[in-house]
């Protein structure tokens, strides 16, 4: 029975997918390692621990993982102006608020990023807690992230809301259901073979479609 709606927030409520997978780009050209833009997206929504090995090999994330996660942050902060929210997030949150979920952002973001991101949102008012890449020691996949958004607020189950595979697969790790969005850019069955309960184009469409997911009621 769930009563905690755990939010993922890059690509999820803000559109910022397409950012980080050219700011990884150009970080990995500063090392001269030349990966296909079309590759880095398919790995975003894992964290940076767990996407350097993942794109290239444990001996460069041994050698440059550190260096490659400031490189990043070095091209993204500079596009970090063109964020936007998608359309519907905030009306979003404020719904599955009036339902009875208590709300969760989970982030594996940079503490500033997250701080921007609940500005962007309007979110301060309606997130019962939020997360950012402080608070976990290994990002999704891994379910930490999820496990950690639960602990920060009082109940018995949550729902995680997110946009990758890799959403579903950390929240499957914690015995928590996704519903997921195509606003990060992966297919709907890319989502569901991942474990999404169910998959919407839009957050207008994930609005209308609440009364058929977990999120209809909480406790429900």
């Amino acid at each position: 029975m769930a009563d905690t709606a755990i939010f993922d927030v890059d690509g999820t409520l803000v559109d910022t997918n397409y950012q980080h997978a050219l700011a990884w780009s150009r970080a990995f050209r500063r090392f001269d390692i030349v990966l296909p833009i079309w590759r880095i997206h398919r790995a975003i929504g894992m964290g940076g621990d767990q996407l350097v090995p993942a794109l290239t090999s444990d001996a460069v994330e041994n050698r440059h993982g550190e260096a490659l996660r400031a490189a990043w942050t070095e091209e993204f902060e500079p596009m970090i102006d063109e964020v936007r929210p998608f359309d519907g997030a905030h009306a979003l949150l404020a719904e599955v608020k009036e339902r009875g979920f208590q709300v969760v952002l989970a982030s594996s973001g940079k503490s500033d990023h997250v701080e921007r991101f609940l500005d962007l949102l309007d979110a301060r008012d309606v997130a019962d807690a939020w997360t950012t890449s402080d608070d976990v020691e290994s990002s999704k996949p891994a379910p930490d992230l999820v496990q950690t958004a639960l602990a920060r607020v009082p109940g018995t189950g949550g729902v995680m809301i997110g946009d990758s595979p890799w959403d579903a697969i950390a929240a499957a790790k914690a015995d928590v259901a996704t519903v997921a969005v195509r606003t990060g850019g992966f297919s709907a069955d890319e989502l569901r073979d991942a474990g999404a309960v169910g998959v919407y184009d839009s957050l207008g469409d994930l609005i209308a479609g609440l009364d058929d997911t977990p999120l209809a009621r909480a406790g429900a």
